[in-house]
């Protein structure tokens, strides 16, 4: 491998890719899986499911390579570039925009969002669409959730839910509970908002999921979902009406404080 190059084999997902080139890397130092993890400083498990393209590696991961290898930035860089594999070209300025974003505010009706999903749950609402790259897009879908935890200045998240939103079965029950933990964690992060809108209370005011994204110092945007594929709005007549219509939607849910207990109660209800 070298710095800039193209990478080969593009039917391969980009954790399959970067394992052949990790083993490649620990083949040409002479190094067994053991030795290559003491250097790494990490486990010879973990290098195992790398280089086998279980996982993809992070970029702890692949600095440590570079450390090692005496070759500054470039299997980050590697890395970075697979994982944006399953970021669709139409989306991605969006997904720039997302990175940059100080609040992210959204609104789903019978889904939950890409930032909220465990792996497992988006691993079976991406499949849904049979893509061939189903890894690639799994990875992206999770990876983009780290603006939540970065640990300088973390986005803060508001998010209104339908009910039908939690109650609708993605996976096994199994699944279902650990997604709605994952959530019901979320909702008790003090920066966060989380609001279900009850189902008793009809919901006609939106049909398809939206959201804004807040920024520092320029001017709110708003993203739209569709099919086969979403759109950001810009203008500021159309930023005004979603935010008003995101504002009717907080007011018909129920208060924030109330989150965890409603997902309680529709786990025990639905998957116990």
């Amino acid at each position: 491998m070298t710095e800039g190059s193209a990478p080969r084999g593009e039917s391969k997902d980009g954790a399959t890719y970067f394992g052949d080139e990790t083993k490649a890397l620990r083949e040409a130092l002479g190094l067994s899986q053991d030795a290559f993890a003491e250097k790494l400083h990490y486990n010879q498990g973990q290098v195992s499911k790398v280089e086998s393209g279980t996982v993809l590696a992070s970029e702890a991961f692949a600095d440590a390579m570079d450390r090692v290898a005496g070759t500054p930035g470039v299997y980050k860089r590697l890395r970075n570039k697979l994982s944006k594999r399953g970021i669709p070209d139409w989306f991605a300025p969006y997904v720039a925009m997302e990175q940059k974003a100080t609040v992210v505010r959204m609104f789903n009706p019978t889904l939950l969002p890409g930032l909220v999903q465990t792996r497992s749950y988006a691993e079976v609402v991406l499949r849904a669409g049979r893509p061939s790259n189903l890894e690639d897009l799994v990875t992206a879908r999770i990876e983009r959730q780290t603006i939540l935890t970065r640990s300088e200045s973390p986005a803060r998240l508001w998010l209104v839910l339908n009910e039908a939103a939690l109650r609708n079965p993605v996976g096994d029950m199994a699944l279902m509970r650990a997604q709605l933990k994952h959530l019901r964690d979320l909702a008790e992060v003090p920066r966060h908002r989380i609001q279900i809108v009850p189902a008793c209370k009809a919901n006609n005011l939106a049909a398809s999921p939206f959201g804004l994204l807040s920024f520092r110092d320029s001017a709110d945007v708003v993203h739209v979902d569709g099919f086969p594929r979403g759109y950001v709005l810009t203008e500021p007549d159309d930023v005004a009406e979603a935010q008003d219509a995101y504002d009717l939607l907080k007011a018909m849910a129920a208060p924030p404080d109330e989150a965890a207990e409603l997902i309680n109660s529709i786990e025990k209800d639905c998957y116990s």
